[in-house]
């Protein structure tokens, strides 16, 4: 695939993205070196993700580092995802590194520390034990073996394998049939959050939510830094995905444990119902895992894979994830281009919009909403070539990508974390501007950067949304048509 070439590496050819919805993607051993950082946010990325079950702290912090001095370099905002591991459950180790469960045979899960052989192996989660009844499921290897409880008490878990097969050391267990009484935070999560807080990431990613209680220990150690995004990839926590929506900033379905604990057929529609619903709230929705997996050995994604990702653009999602595609395949720069073409594609076929509004998501009763609908109507109503947002904590923007409307959103903010964190945001592009003090400041300098980032040439017609008095939070109550007279930036630089 053609590479970049020297003279396109001038910020002004990066701006703006050309499309609405985000591309999220994974940092790892295939794409932390700076060359290819910048290579993959010319590809197409807007935000990195920061994988806490793998690596060490100062490793991430170089990484971190890097995408800061390219964000400065670039003067373009990049949101940084950092996912903690969550408490992950996982059997011993075994005599030899692994044994093989006979199909319909007997296996017995304990608190035995001794190392496991084909008939038993330790189980290190006394939480577990005495929880489980007859008859439920453990999905072993993502779900690879299944084994259904005979008996279980307060040391031994008794199982008949449904599906045997080769286990090895410190496998994944899924407890689909339950809910499991442990704190979404491990100890290990709390060192990861405290030093994803210290290094500034802009999102955090709370990994097995289970319920929207496990959301409240996070919030408490985040302070009010970052913002907090909620995993769904537990069928309990689906049954309270209305609770956990509005406790976090953001959602992500991750159809990695998801698929494994669910019934295959099950994911898609549930995958729609947590975007729907994200999306009638209002917050940010992030599609995840294996949209583009053969792409890690592959230089080019299978048909279903594209329709995958293509579909989740067509449902509205606010991103699209990457994961092992740019963490640790042959190539991640392709596999971020071929989601951006995708996306693009997607989003230039003329029943884009009307399949993306089949979701009704009506505004909520206040001034604000009404004005971020309004701002929907006029851009359909009338050529407008962008509309601006002055917002110092982004929720405006929100509203207004809540409405997604037919054009770009120009996000302009004093505050350099929020522009960081509508990164995520459909449709937005966030510039971090002084901030403004009157009506005629702010619909200057909304020209100003409209013409200054290619939002609109002479003669173009802008949406401005801002609230007065300027600097109050949540005081959204003015909208204002403009029009570009195309010497905005000579006048005021002369």
């Amino acid at each position: 695939m053609e590479k970049h070439d020297q003279k396109h590496l001038d910020p002004k050819y990066l701006d703006p993205r050309g499309r609405k919805v985000k591309i999220l993607a994974t940092v790892g051993p295939a794409s932390r070196d700076p060359a290819m950082l910048r290579r993959l946010v010319w590809a197409g990325v807007d935000a990195f993700r920061v994988n806490m079950s793998h690596g060490e702290h100062a490793t991430h912090a170089e990484t971190i580092d890097e995408i800061r001095a390219l964000e400065a370099d670039l003067n373009r905002p990049i949101a940084i995802f950092c996912d903690l591991q969550g408490p992950k459950l996982r059997v011993g180790k075994f005599k030899g590194g692994k044994a093989v469960i006979r199909h319909s045979g007997h296996f017995t899960l304990d608190r035995n520390p001794e190392l496991g052989d084909e008939t038993r192996v330790e189980l290190p989660h006394p939480e577990l034990f005495g929880l489980l009844e007859k008859g439920q499921r453990l999905l072993i290897n993502d779900g690879k073996i299944q084994l259904t409880v005979i008996r279980a008490d307060e040391n031994e878990i008794l199982c008949s394998a449904t599906v045997g097969g080769v286990i090895s050391d410190r496998k994944g267990v899924n407890v689909p049939d339950a809910e499991i009484p442990i704190p979404a935070l491990t100890a290990k999560d709390r060192k990861d959050l405290a030093f994803a807080v210290e290094k500034g990431a802009d999102w955090i990613g709370l990994s097995f939510v289970q319920r929207p209680e496990d959301l409240a220990e996070a919030r408490k150690l985040m302070g009010s830094y970052g913002a907090l995004c909620a995993k769904i990839e537990k069928p309990m926590a689906v049954r309270r995905l209305d609770e956990i929506i509005e406790m976090s900033d953001g959602i992500m379905v991750a159809r990695g444990d998801l698929g494994v604990e669910l019934l295959p057929e099950e994911v898609p529609p549930l995958q729609k119902e947590i975007v729907n619903k994200s999306r009638i709230a209002g917050k940010p929705v992030i599609v995840a895992t294996q949209m583009l997996e053969s792409m890690i050995e592959s230089p080019a994604p299978t048909r279903a894979e594209v329709s995958d990702v293509a579909n989740a653009v067509y449902d509205g999602a606010d991103a699209v994830m990457l994961s092992a595609e740019t963490a640790a395949g042959d190539w991640p720069e392709e596999a971020v281009a071929i989601m951006d073409r995708i996306s693009a594609q997607v989003e230039r076929d003329g029943a884009y919009l009307d399949r993306v509004r089949f979701l009704e998501t009506p505004p909520d009763r206040t001034t604000a909403d009404a004005l971020a609908h309004s701002c929907m109507t006029i851009a359909d109503t009338v050529k407008v070539a962008a509309i601006t947002v002055f917002t110092g904590s982004g929720s405006t923007a929100r509203r207004v990508a809540r409405e997604r409307p037919s054009v770009p959103m120009l996000v302009l903010t004093p505050s350099q974390r929020t522009a960081r964190r509508v990164a995520l945001l459909w449709g937005a592009h966030a510039v971090t501007t002084k901030d403004i003090g009157s009506f005629e400041e702010m619909i200057a300098k909304g020209k100003r950067m409209a013409l200054r980032h290619r939002f609109g040439t002479a003669g173009s017609k802008l949406i401005a949304l801002a609230g007065v008095p300027f600097g109050t939070p949540g005081s959204t109550n003015l909208l204002h048509v403009v029009t570009l007279a195309g010497d905005e930036l000579e006048k005021h630089e002369g």
